[in-house]
């Protein structure tokens, strides 16, 4: 299957998403592929022999979320100059969201920008993180504030890397599977709730149908001016809990799917979010094995963390938030007191 992106409304830059098994990738071009020692364990040798190229070279950096640094992607580029790639030189992405990420990052970056591909192996990345050209790192203020829009040349998803990936990690995939239903399609939510995410075809359903909607997002939308922002449903709340726990204790997907509970419990104070819908999401999320509960410590530091999120702006803070199941409403100028009622909802005393 191939989805297309046609960023027409910005730049006309066109390139595929192909889901299916990972065909051999020719390119006439010295090649750096970027991945993690995890990844690297379990399926390079397979990538390697599907590559023919002039010149190959691998870069592996450390594991996980807290590594998503401008100090990593500096190794990364000093890794490109040793190796004397030039601006016909192509990157690799090989892993996770955290790999996509941060080799986007620095291909926008080497020699003021050079081409990558995307060849996602988890489920996030392949539902979510490996389409639609974002790319950057964390810093101590929080999640991707540093980065560029720069887009592949082409997302290749092999559902079949899945095989070795750790429940967790697949569940953490499921919430971002989960933020597109509630968004954008009813039916697609109601098919989730019946179906068996074990079964190997209802994998292949959730991520075609979700890189589907993502792809009409983007091509909508490349720079989040508008309707992309609604892929961040659940991130405003999602990212302070991640920023909260130094990036150590949740998986972006468990931030997120905890996010989205928050996310609905505004829904409902605000009349957009039946007590049933939210009821349904939640059970859904924890028959998923994800998690739904956070202690809020601080209320008051939890909602001053909202104005470092990249969609609040002038001092207005820009919530995503369902509007009925399969619709969306972006919501500014919220009372603080509403909000901050809210989170009191999830405080040590609640």
């Amino acid at each position: 299957m191939i989805v297309p992106i046609e960023l027409a409304h910005t730049q006309n830059i066109t390139y595929d998403i192909t889901i299916d098994t990972l065909p051999t990738l020719t390119f006439d071009t010295s090649v750096v592929v970027v991945t993690n020692p995890t990844v690297a364990g379990h399926h390079l040798d397979r990538l390697l022999s599907k590559l023919s190229v002039t010149q190959l070279h691998v870069v592996t950096i450390p594991d996980g979320e807290g590594y998503k640094t401008l100090e990593t992607v500096e190794n990364i580029l000093n890794e490109c100059f040793e190796h004397k790639l030039d601006r016909k030189s192509l990157l690799i992405a090989f892993g996770g969201g955290v790999i996509g990420d941060m080799t986007g990052f620095t291909a926008s970056l080497y020699q003021r920008g050079i081409d990558f591909i995307q060849i996602p192996t988890t489920l996030l990345s392949q539902v979510d993180a490996s389409v639609g050209g974002k790319t950057g790192v964390n810093n101590k203020y929080g999640k991707n504030l540093i980065g560029a829009f720069y887009q592949p040349k082409a997302v290749y998803i092999d559902p079949t890397f899945l095989e070795t990936l750790p429940e967790r990690e697949f569940a953490a995939g499921v919430a971002e599977v989960v933020k597109m239903a509630v968004m954008f399609d009813k039916d697609f939510f109601h098919y989730l709730e019946g179906a068996d995410l074990n079964n190997v075809e209802t994998i292949k359903e959730m991520i075609a149908k979700s890189v589907s909607l993502k792809a009409w997002v983007v091509n909508q939308d490349e720079k989040e001016a508008g309707i992309r922002a609604v892929l961040n449903y659940g991130h405003t709340f999602g990212h302070v809990v991640e920023n909260e726990t130094d990036y150590t204790t949740y998986l972006h997907g468990e931030a997120v799917a905890i996010g989205m509970v928050m996310a609905n419990a505004l829904a409902i104070e605000l009349g957009l979010f039946t007590q049933e819908e939210a009821d349904a999401v939640k059970a859904f999320l924890v028959s998923a094995n994800l998690p739904t509960e956070y202690v809020i410590k601080d209320i008051d530091d939890f909602y001053e963390h909202f104005f470092l999120d990249k969609k609040s702006a002038k001092g207005s803070i820009k919530f995503i938030l369902p509007n009925g199941m399969g619709n969306y409403k972006m919501v500014s100028d919220t009372d603080e007191d509403i909000v901050k009622k809210v989170l009191a909802t999830f405080g040590e005393s609640a």
